[in-house]
């Protein structure tokens, strides 16, 4: 059913756009329909009850594209959302964000694919580094690397626990030729220097302090009473 020639359906267009398709005893959208909405997007697909519901393709005029589950106007389900600047998000949604397990690709070629809650990256998952073939695989907290992880490269890894998308106290270099050094990182400052509203800033680095090499060795996280990971080996 097109919106043309009715006086109701002149009034819903100059809300929420041109329509085109199915509707219920109620006049509401309903069934498969394509609606422009009057900012230039388009969406065309299912609707249930004059809302977004089921299947359907999302168009944005930014180029943006969304395709998916919908339930009650919200993406909500599995979807592929393609993002202008070339990014693309395939899996889970919850209430229009990406919740639950899904796989991110950036723009530079990077992928994570793990777990997600209110949009961040949240749970496990593997973040892959495209330009180097490096990887890390652990936890992740509000879109951050905490608590236990590693970084995977081509002839080593490290494990050890992650604050704040840093490595942080005891851990190990795993080596492919059958040994591991093991050591511990401290956070150190550089100069401090004063900012532009006279504040002191300082940037924080690394420093690996190597303590024996062994043979292979287990090394699996465990919790303290305080909540916190600690090194077991």
């Amino acid at each position: 059913m097109s919106d043309a020639g009715s006086d109701e359906f002149d009034d819903e267009r100059s809300k929420l756009g041109e329509y085109e398709g199915d509707r219920n005893e109620a006049g509401e959208r309903h069934g498969v329909g394509k609606a422009v909405l009057p900012n230039g997007d388009v969406y065309q697909g299912q609707y249930e009850n004059g809302k977004r519901h089921g299947q359907g393709t999302y168009r944005f005029k930014n180029l943006a594209r969304h395709v998916g589950d919908y339930y009650q106007n919200m993406k909500h389900g599995q979807g592929t959302f393609y993002y202008p600047d070339g990014s693309k998000y395939e899996g889970s949604w919850v209430e229009d964000l990406r919740q639950g397990h899904g796989v991110y690709t950036y723009p530079n070629g990077d992928t994570y694919d793990g777990e997600w809650l209110h949009h961040m990256r949240h749970g496990q998952g593997i973040y892959h580094y495209h330009d180097t073939g490096s990887k890390y695989k652990g936890s992740w907290v509000n879109g951050k690397m905490e608590s236990a992880g590693e970084y995977i490269h081509s002839k080593h890894r490290y494990k050890s626990n992650f604050v704040n998308n840093h490595p942080s106290g005891p851990g190990k270099y795993v080596f492919d030729i059958g040994c591991e050094q093991h050591g511990e990182y401290y956070q150190t400052e550089q100069d401090r220097a004063e900012g532009e509203w006279g504040e002191l800033a300082s940037t924080a680095i690394l420093k690996w302090i190597p303590k024996c090499i062994t043979g292979l060795t287990l090394w699996t996280p465990v919790k303290e009473t305080s909540g916190d990971f600690i090194n077991s080996k």
